[in-house]
């Protein structure tokens, strides 16, 4: 699709969520919070980091695995249709077709179905712990199409560029960066946004997870390579993004979250 044609795009949020490693019932509820925030402003898709719903945990994936049809999500599926939202979470995947868990998104669609994106290439520290998955379909959100990523996926030119070439309008990025490597990491996304035409979003961690401090930020650069906007610093914030005619305006809020 020609972004520049499109009357009205769709309106994107990240959630840049703080999580209580571990806690996933504590997880599950903040995300709720983060979706009901999100609904207040008409957002239609919303995207958390890795492994949102558990924190990063490596080490403890097998614990913290889950089967698809987990009934831990219930109250998010039931949301994301309530408010027509398509919603992206995070979760260690149990298969059968792997001895390890996959590093998952689990796409909350707002007509009920579930489906999952799963990481294709996983960091070193990684690799004992999750098996690599194999990827998933573009989504298509009134006719805007997104890409979905987790991570290391992105310091792979190959998987940008497969993505810009299977007809993304929009590279969705869940992820965890520290302060140390925010610059170069930020520079790469914004780089895909540049040389492929092709808008960026990305959900940063709000807080600290597994023993990383995230440097929040999240962000979002249009087709052009324009930061649009950004979160300040880490906190449970939400960064929404629109727009029309392929112009992208946006701003982030903060998330007020029961303790």
């Amino acid at each position: 699709m020609n972004l520049e044609n499109s009357m009205k795009l769709p309106v994107l949020a990240a959630a840049q969520c703080a999580v209580h490693d571990g806690d996933l019932a504590r997880n599950v509820e903040r995300h709720l919070c983060f979706m009901q925030a999100a609904h207040r402003h008409d957002v239609q898709f919303l995207v958390f980091p890795e492994l949102s719903l558990t924190g990063y945990l490596p080490s403890q994936s097998g614990a913290f695995a889950q089967d698809l049809d987990t009934p831990l999500i219930a109250p998010l599926r039931s949301y994301a249709r309530e408010a027509r939202m398509t919603t992206v979470i995070g979760l260690p995947l149990r298969s059968a077709a792997h001895d390890k868990p996959l590093i998952a998104a689990f796409v909350l669609h707002p007509e009920g179905a579930l489906s999952v994106y799963t990481k294709v290439h996983l960091h070193a520290g990684e690799e004992p712990h999750f098996a690599p998955g194999n990827g998933g379909d573009l989504l298509n959100l009134c006719d805007t199409r997104l890409a979905l990523s987790v991570c290391a996926d992105f310091s792979q030119p190959s998987h940008a560029a497969a993505a810009a070439r299977a007809g993304a309008d929009v590279y969705v990025s869940s992820v965890l960066i520290s302060e140390r490597g925010y610059p170069a990491d930020s520079a790469i996304l914004q780089g895909y946004s540049q040389s492929h035409e092709m808008a960026v979003l990305m959900a940063n961690h709000g807080g600290p997870t597994g023993g990383w401090t995230s440097a929040g930020r999240s962000a979002f650069w249009d087709q052009n390579g324009e930061l649009v906007a950004s979160t300040a610093g880490a906190g449970n914030q939400l960064l929404v993004v629109t727009g029309s005619h392929g112009k992208w305006t946006g701003f982030a809020t903060a998330v007020a979250i029961p303790e």
